[in-house]
């Protein structure tokens, strides 16, 4: 994070977990970017009060509401980030809401698949290209060769539980909707990066490691890492 040097950023979901603690750590750099868009679901819920009490000390940081799920709300929040960027549109967009639901494969459904792929997948897309102009807009002022999240870029937060090849931590949790969900979230991910390469927008998908949140502790097993650990975000 110490070598970040982003103009903007938004990141989703960020009323608590790796979201929270992302946005805490842009606004402890000592070259903080000029505007932190943290979306949330519902910015009258009970657990928005952190981020909201961080607003009150950092003027650079903006509150959105915005559901992933909802091309309206999505729309809405974009209008609000070309707002206030006034022309210079969005670095950085890290696409981490996200949701999940204790299934295996004895009781996993259609409705449990269809809400998990709707938030995981479904919902980066729908992000992605709504903020698609911002990000256009942000590459084309740069002024930076390549490929880098200092000048535009999509970061779609996945998992290793998504992997096909590996396939973690199975006998801990199956999670069935889950981890396809994060399988396509990595395919969309690579489609994103054929499509928008030529934009000067870097699109890349992370495993943040298991980390100790409110999703992340649903398992019997405690997680090594907590939003606050050098070897978490």
């Amino acid at each position: 994070m110490a070598e970040f040097n982003v103009g903007s950023v938004l990141v989703t979901g960020s009323n608590r977990g790796i979201s929270l603690g992302l946005v805490k750590r842009f606004l402890e750099l000592p070259n903080q970017p000029e505007w932190i868009f943290a979306t949330t679901r519902e910015p009258d819920g009970s657990q928005i009060q952190e981020v909201m009490e961080l607003t009150l000390k950092h003027p650079n940081l903006v509150v959105l509401q915005l559901d992933v799920t909802d091309p309206n709300s999505i729309k809405a929040a974009a209008q609000s980030v070309e707002e206030h960027v006034q022309g210079h549109g969005l670095n950085l967009l890290i696409n981490n809401a996200g949701i999940t639901r204790m299934t295996t494969m004895e009781n996993e459904n259609a409705e449990t698949m269809a809400i998990v792929y709707l938030t995981n997948t479904v919902g980066p897309l729908l992000v992605s290209q709504e903020f698609l102009p911002l990000l256009k807009k942000a590459a084309q002022q740069s002024t930076q060769t390549g490929l880098s999240c200092s000048k535009a870029a999509i970061l779609n937060m996945s998992s290793t539980a998504g992997s096909i090849a590996l396939v973690t931590s199975w006998e801990l949790l199956q999670e069935p909707s889950y981890r396809c969900s994060k399988a396509a979230l990595n395919m969309l991910t690579k489609c994103q990066s054929l499509e928008y390469k030529d934009y000067g927008i870097l699109c890349t998908s992370i495993h943040p490691g298991w980390v100790k949140t409110g999703m992340g502790t649903a398992a019997t097993t405690t997680p090594p890492l907590t939003v606050d650990s050098e070897d978490g975000i």
